[in-house]
């Protein structure tokens, strides 16, 4: 339990760390400094990713299939990282995962609704670089974006 918190409270303090360090004799951000903050934030998350990635399949067999590795992403991975199972996987078919966390943990503590929704993006960065270099050490180029309707509630495609 303490675990969870030090995890979200890190990450909450990483992520002021990096705007404050972009804002830092600047008056008001623009996109380009929001963007720059979030690539920032997704570096860190991939390289985070690519490690966890390591340690966890160290001892796993190969996976026969792209359908095997984002199985123990959402199973192994997810539990790993965030104490809870991914709650739904779908496909196309055509190469397009889509996984949704209904109670993602790294959004609960900011709000229950679409009180601060415009902020959710800066919260989800690092956690899109994690998968992504999860899957990048797998063996599978991808690109990671996270999207937020109603939260906790977040997609990840």
């Amino acid at each position: 339990m303490a675990d969870d918190s030090l995890f979200d409270f890190l990450h909450m303090e990483i992520v002021s760390h990096v705007y404050k360090e972009q804002q830092s004799g600047k008056g008001e951000m623009d996109n380009k400094d929001r963007a720059v903050c979030v690539s920032v934030l997704e570096s860190m998350g991939f390289r985070v990713g690519q490690g966890l990635i390591e340690r966890l399949t160290r001892d796993s067999p190969s996976f026969k299939d792209e359908l095997d590795v984002m199985k123990f992403i959402c199973k192994d991975f997810w539990t790993k990282v965030f104490r809870r199972q991914v709650d739904n996987l779908r496909t196309n078919h055509q190469g397009t995962y889509v996984l949704q966390d209904n109670k993602f943990s790294l959004l609960t503590q900011l709000s229950n609704g679409k009180q601060y929704l415009d902020q959710a993006p800066k919260y989800l960065a690092f956690s899109c670089g994690m998968v992504r270099g999860a899957l990048s050490n797998l063996g599978l180029d991808s690109v990671v974006t996270a999207e937020v309707s109603v939260m906790p509630s977040c997609k990840y495609q």
